[in-house]
Order: C-alpha cells, then structure tokens, then sequence
C-alpha cells in the first residue's frame, strides 16, 4: 500500500517486490503515457501486447506496468479533483463578494427606506396640525418631486446624445448596485454556488423589472459581446439593427438601435423599441453596457412608428461586468420595461405585467446564455448524432425563430391572410416568397410528392384553466397519437428530401406511437432537443433508418413543475434522415404561457395521468377543485401554429385540411387538459371519472366486495389509514376494468394496469377489450361466466402499441353494484411484463 501511494505521488517509479524503487526511463513513461491516453484501464492481454510490442519495456514485469496504470489513474483522479475543488473555491469566493455587496446594498435600502418613512410621517403629522395650511400640500408635492427628479430636456447632438447616456449610465447603476429600485428575491431562486445566480424582481416600480447577479468564466470583452448580440440569446428578439455609431472622447460607444421583439401569441401585437445604447469603461475597469428608450422627453433622434408594432419602452437597463479574480467575470444584469399592457385584451395583460416572467425570458436566459457559452469552450465535446453543441445551439435557435415567425406572420416576410371560413378560431396564413421558400426540396420521395413553393400556416390561441402548462406539456410530448394525424405527420415529411437507409440510430425510448432518440441537452436542465422517430411508418425498425421512416427534430422546454412563471414551449419540424446543418426546418408546435403565477411552485413528481387527484388534504381537495395548494398557474394561454409546404394551384384543398387539423388538435388538448385539471371532471359516457371522487372510490368499493365475493378472499392489504382506492391504484398487479358490451371497452386502470396498455385514462376508452388478446384469449373471455369469475393461466396479451406481454396468470370476475347489478367486469393480470 506504502508503493502504491508513493508511487502516485512520484510517476517515474516502480515498487519492485524487495521494497527498492527503479525509475523508468524517459522512454518508458512515454510508451507508458500514449497508452494510456488511449486506453486507461488495459486489460492484461493489452499490457502483455504492450510489452511484445515496445522492447524498452521488455524489462518490466506486466504486474509492475498494472501497478503503474493504477497510479497513473490514481493521480488523474486527484487532478481533476484537485482542479474541481479550486474551481468551488473560486466560485464560492465570488459567490461571497456578491453577497456581501447585496448585503450592503439592503442595508442602504433599509436606510433609505427609514428615511424615507421619517419623512413621510412628519409630512402627515404636519398635514394634520394644520389643515387649514394650504402650503402643506407644496410640502408635500416639494418632498415627492425631490425623489424623482425630472429629466432635463437633451437633444440628437452628439453632445446631446453623450448627456443622455451618461444619465442613463449613472440610473442604470444606481438600480445594478443602489437602491433605486426596490428589489425582491425572485421566487423558487435560491442563491448558492450551484444556481445561476441571485435573481430579484422589482416590487412597486413602474413597469416591469427583473435583475440577476452571476458568475460566468468568460472574460468582460467576450461577455459584453454576447450580450450585445441580442437575437442570438434572447427568443423573443426578432432583429436589432444598428442604425448610428458614435464614439465618445472617454473612449466610450454611443450606438442608436431599433430593435424589433416577436408577440409570444396570437392575440397581441408585436413590440419595437428605438433605443439609446452606452458601452463605457468605468475607472475600476469594470465593463457597463447601458440601454435605454429615446423618446420626446429627452428631445433626442426619433424613430417613426413600424406598422402592427407597439413602441415599448425600455428604462434605463444594461450590464455591469467586472473580471473575477482567477479568471472569468461577475455580472450584474437589470432589465426594466414597461411593455404597455393597455394594448393587449385584459385577460392577456399579466404577460406584459410580470415581472416573473421579464426574469424567466430575458434576465435569466441571459444567464444561461453565458454559462452555456463557456461550457461549450472548456468542454467541447460532440454530442448526438455527431454534433458539437454551438450546431446544436443554432438549431435550437432556427426551431425557435421559424415558430416565432408562423405566430406572428409578418407582412414584410412574405406572410399574408387568407379569407375566413365564417368560424375566426383559426387563422391562415400563406407565404410564397422565395426567399421563404429557398432549400425547400421539390423532388419526389417515399411515394409523396415533395411539394415547395408555398407554405401555409395555421394558427390559433386558446385559454387554459387549472392545468400546469408544465404536466400539458410533457403529455404532448409523451402522448402524440393522443392529438397527432399520422397522415399529415406523413404529408409534412414529404417536403424534405429522403435521407439514406440502414443507418443505425441510437436507440431511445418509447412513448405513445413515437420513439424518442435523444439528442442533446443544451441551456443546462431548461431545454432539451431530440429526434422523434414516428412509429408504423413504412418498414419499421427501432434501431435502423428505413424508407418510409418518418422524423422530427423536437425542441421541448418548461418542463419543470417547480418553475415560477415558466413559458412551457414544444416545438418540432420534419428533418431529412441525413440531418444535414442545410436541411430546411418547418416547424410547428405549442406555446403555453402562464398568466397568473403562484408561490407555491407544482409538485415534480406529478403524474401524467389522473392519478394525482388521489392526494387529497393540505396540498388540495381536487375532488371539489381546490387546485391551489399545488398548482402553480389557474390560468394559461396556449398557442398552436402548423406550418405546411403544398403546392400553390392545391391551396383550396390544403386549407381546408390545415383548418380541420388544427381545430381536430385543439379538440384533443382541451380534452387532455380537462383529464389532466383536478377540478374540470364532468359527466362523461361511461366510467371516466378521476380517483378520488366518489365515484372513484364507489367502484374500487364494488372491485374488492365482488372479488371477495366470488373467490373467498380479499383483493387488497391495507390498512385502515389509507382508503381502498388508493391502495387499488398503487397495486403491483394490473387491474383494468371493462363494459358489459357488445364490444367491450375499458373504462379504468390503476397506474399498473395503464401502464401495461401503454396508455392513459384519458384514451383508455378508446381500446376494445378484443384488441389485447389473442382468438383463443377472447373465446375464453366472452364465454359466459359459469360463476360469474374464471382465471387464466399465463399467457401472451397486446399492448395498445401492439407490443406482446406475458403474464403469470390473470383472474377475471363481474363486478355488482350496491344493487346486485353486474356494472362492468374487472381484469387482474399478476407478474405482467413486456416480452
């Protein structure tokens, strides 16, 4: 043991069994070095090759070269641990400096906050000895315009232009690191070494405003043009152009920008901004990068108003980057708006009046931007299907740009609207410019014709009600036969060109008709992007590329239950099977907004299916729909856009299909999302009420009285604390229920038995019982019970995918209400499994 730790500590030695060291020659270690770089951990065979192959080492036992390989290992491990703690160090240090600035800068706060309260009440106090006084109001009036000082008037002169940005310079940080704004800690963020950052939102201040201080390991120079390139971090950003440069005499940069924001749905109008933005080098060599709207207040250079844009303002906002000891640079990010909510219909104006959500898109994203930005340099590795994450990134930000660009269809795009069918719940929208429509591939592939010189898209917007946008999303992910035409999934693929065949693909897993092969992850846990290859297309074959095969590439974020005020977004477009970086990406997909956010942030291990309206009491009655001990959103706006590529002289015909498709869609999501809400269960045909109602706990009643009724023993163990239902549901056993039909159906499974059919209780009733068995299994089935149970030996059923599983046995028995009426016949299949 004494060698072996010597030796990690000095790598030319060896221990040789009489306790003496031998030093390996310069010659050895390097034979020694190139194998270990590529392969640290030889087998024997490989070190006794290593010495056939390299004499140098022909004097050294393969024991002596085990020996070595084990202290080589040994001291990389102490490298990397070495270096991993000196990088916590350097974090938590500068993790402290902020802290303490904070610390200091609540401090000032709470003294102003002091004074200020001072003030005011000996301004009330004085106001009542003497009401009769109207001077007291110019008191008054006097102290209120004394801490809000009015802007003096500037003009568009570059001397104008640098007065104004020295203000906007000096507002900028007294709300960075003062006390101008009063900031509060943004909820569910919690400071520490492993977050993005201290994150805080405005509290009583115009507008809305949101600031974040963080640690990246970049340098000043490189954070501040990252963040000066606007549309290639922030989403919403549809292009910011430089209109004028000017340079200042203090060695700053005066630039005049306009600045163009997409509408996150489809019922409000876009924003633009004309801007003033300051780049300057502060005395202790911290970087400031300010911004700030021009308007008449200032008298400076205008902007005319852009048609379907509202002008939006931006107050005094930027960055202040100061380089960190040890490399890298701490950050401090305000961004203040005000986004004119009056523009916007009423339900919708939360969006444009949270400051949650200001933080959640544009201060945070920042953050991660940067993070992501120097992971990709200290470790750039490849990623799925061959990848390195800055391509990724770019495809990332192509999914978002072309969604962004179909929900706000843009007339100077190319985008125009077609007439209505009478009904206004779905626009359409064509566009057939060629700049549109350039890379779009107008061969034949797979038996379709690849159609390319137009493109319609249709759009609409819905309100939501008590249902995470969060848990919505996730199941249009999982789900997609649940709302998804494998026809048109068909159709859409058809305008990319055909890739070749036979290539193996990573395999991934299965969900709902699709397999997810996953691809990469990039802006650490936020987003996530994967190929979707869709099931029962063509020659199907899970782990090859075969002709016929259909697939999407699929950017999925905001799937975190425990986001505050998070937009969930799923967007995806057909891809060539070659993914190639040129192919053409069309994408559609589904936006969903919150617009009322709570505290209280959503459970992360909530189900997909129905199954959480069992947990009844402190967190909320779901079966009387008190939803608010765990949701984060009552309220949400979704919005779905679907992009098609059609030829022109079909645009009749393709119109009304998109129409069709997209209200089909909305029907299936409103249908979800009243499955997935714990308090909008109505009364639906057959047994489809959540568990926990009483309904829910009648039937479970029924099962376990009919069982031990007919077979003399009980179903279920459980004690007398937890209630028959949820036992039932958590039971390892898969029970399922069906109808007493011509053609029975099922209409309930606990969690085991929704997941041997690979389904939910939302699409459970769409399965027929015959579809699970074989001929054999259904003549048994359908025979009349001689005493009302029979069981099965172990045998072979189908899945709703059509995938087999075996069981041990499976016992079948009617099931009687309160009456002695049979009401359905339940299954239980014991020891299942997937063949």
């Amino acid at each position: 043991m004494m060698a072996v730790t010597s030796s990690c500590k000095e790598g030319t030695k060896i221990a040789m069994d009489n306790g003496k060291y031998v030093r390996y020659t310069p010659e050895q270690v390097e034979a020694l070095e190139r194998l270990y770089h590529e392969c640290p951990k030889p087998s024997s065979m490989r070190r006794q090759q290593l010495i056939r192959e390299c004499p140098i080492l022909s004097n050294i036992e393969p024991k002596q070269i085990k020996v070595w390989f084990q202290n080589r290992r040994c001291r990389e491990k102490q490298r990397k641990e070495a270096s991993r703690l000196q990088a916590v160090n350097r974090k938590l240090t500068a993790m402290n400096k902020l802290l303490m600035e904070e610390n200091d800068r609540l401090q000032k706060q709470v003294s102003q906050l002091v004074y200020e309260n001072s003030y005011f009440r000996q301004q009330t106090q004085n106001t009542t000895l003497a009401t009769t006084d109207t001077s007291c109001e110019s008191v008054v009036t006097s102290g209120q315009h004394h801490l809000t000082p009015q802007h003096p008037p500037r003009d568009a002169s570059p001397a104008g232009l640098l007065s104004i940005a020295e203000e906007t310079l000096t507002e900028f940080l007294s709300k960075a690191t003062g006390t101008a704004v009063e900031w509060v800690q943004m909820p569910g963020m919690k400071p520490g070494p492993d977050s993005i950052g201290i994150v805080a939102i405005s509290h009583g201040r115009s507008g809305v405003a949101a600031r974040a201080c963080g640690l990246v390991g970049l340098d000043p120079t490189r954070v501040a043009e990252i963040l000066k390139d606007r549309p290639s971090w922030y989403r919403d950003c549809r292009a910011v152009d430089v209109i004028n440069v000017l340079s200042t005499g203090n060695g700053g940069t005066i630039e005049l920008l306009y600045m163009q924001l997409y509408a996150p749905t489809t019922l409000a109008p876009a924003r633009d901004f004309w801007l003033l933005r300051y780049t300057s080098v502060m005395e202790d060599g911290s970087l400031v990068v300010c911004e700030r709207s021009l308007n008449n207040t200032q008298n400076g250079p205008s902007m005319p108003p852009a048609a379907n844009f509202v002008r939006a303002e931006l107050l005094p906002s930027g960055y202040l980057i100061r380089p960190c000891e040890g490399g890298g640079s701490i950050i401090h990010i305000v961004d203040h708006m005000d986004l004119e909510p009056w523009s916007v219909p009423e339900v919708l104006r939360p969006l444009y009046e949270s400051s949650t959500l200001l933080a959640q898109k544009t201060t945070m994203a920042a953050l991660r931007h940067l993070r992501q930005i120097s992971q990709e340099i200290s470790q750039p590795n490849v990623t799925g299907w061959g990848r390195r994450p800055a391509a990724l990134r770019a495809l990332s930000q192509k999914l978002n740009k072309g969604f962004n660009e179909a929900v706000n269809g843009f007339a100077d795009e190319g985008w125009s609207m077609l007439e209505s069918d009478g009904v206004d719940d779905v626009t359409l929208l064509v566009n057939s410019s060629p700049s549109k429509m350039m890379g779009i591939n107008l061969s034949y592939g797979n038996g379709f014709p690849s159609m390319g010189n137009a493109i319609l898209c249709a759009k609409a917007s819905m309100l939501l009600q008590n249902v995470p946008p969060a848990i919505l999303l996730r199941f249009l992910r999982e789900h997609r036969s649940e709302w998804a035409d494998s026809g048109i999934d068909a159709y859409s693929a058809a305008a990319v060109k055909a890739g070749p065949c036979g290539l193996p693909v990573a395999r991934g897993g299965s969900f709902g008709g699709q397999v997810i092969l996953p691809l990469a992850h990039t802006i650490e846990h936020e987003e996530f992007m994967e190929v979707i290859k869709l099931e029962n297309m063509g020659h199907y074959r899970e782990d090859m590329i075969m002709p016929g095969d259909i697939f999407l590439l699929q950017l999925c974020s905001g799937v975190d239950e425990n986001a505050v005020g998070t937009c969930a977004q799923l967007t995806f477009a057909p891809i060539d099977a070659s993914f190639s970086d040129d192919a053409p990406i069309i994408p559609s997909g589904f936006r969903i907004i919150p617009l009322d956010s709570g505290m209280d942030a959503s459970s992360p291990n909530r189900t997909l299916d129905l199954a959480s309206t069992l947990e009844v009491g402190a967190a909320g009655n779901r079966s009387t729909g008190d939803n608010s001990g765990r949701n984060g959103s009552t309220k949400s706006v979704m919005t779905i856009a679907f992009q098609f590529v059609y030829e022109i002289h079909l645009q009749e015909n393709v119109a009304t299909m998109a129409r069709q498709y997209v209200r089909s869609i909305i029907a299936s999501v409103q249908r979800v999302a009243l499955a997935l809400s714990p308090s909008n269960f109505g009364s639906h045909a057959g047994f489809r009420t959540p568990p926990g109602t009483p309904e829910a706990q009648t039937l479970a009643r029924w099962i376990c009285q009919s069982y031990r009724c007919y077979l003399g023993v009980e179903l279920l163990e459980y004690e007398g604390s937890e209630s028959i239902l949820k036992t039932l549901w958590h039971n390892t056993d898969a029970v399922l229920c069906c109808s007493l039909k011509a053609l029975p159906v099922f209409t309930f499974a606990n969690q085991a038995g929704l997941d041997m059919l690979e389904t939910t209780l939302v699409a459970l009733q769409d399965i027929s019982l015959e579809k699970i068995f074989d001929d054999n299994g259904r003549k048994a089935l359908f025979a009349e019970f001689p005493q009302g149970f029979m069981c099965l030996q172990g045998g072979i059923c189908l899945s709703s995918m059509g995938r087999p599983i075996s069981y041990e046995r499976a016992v079948a028995w009617k099931v009687v209400n309160d009456e002695e009426n049979a009401h359905c016949i339940c299954f239980m299949f014991v020891n299942w499994s997937f063949v």
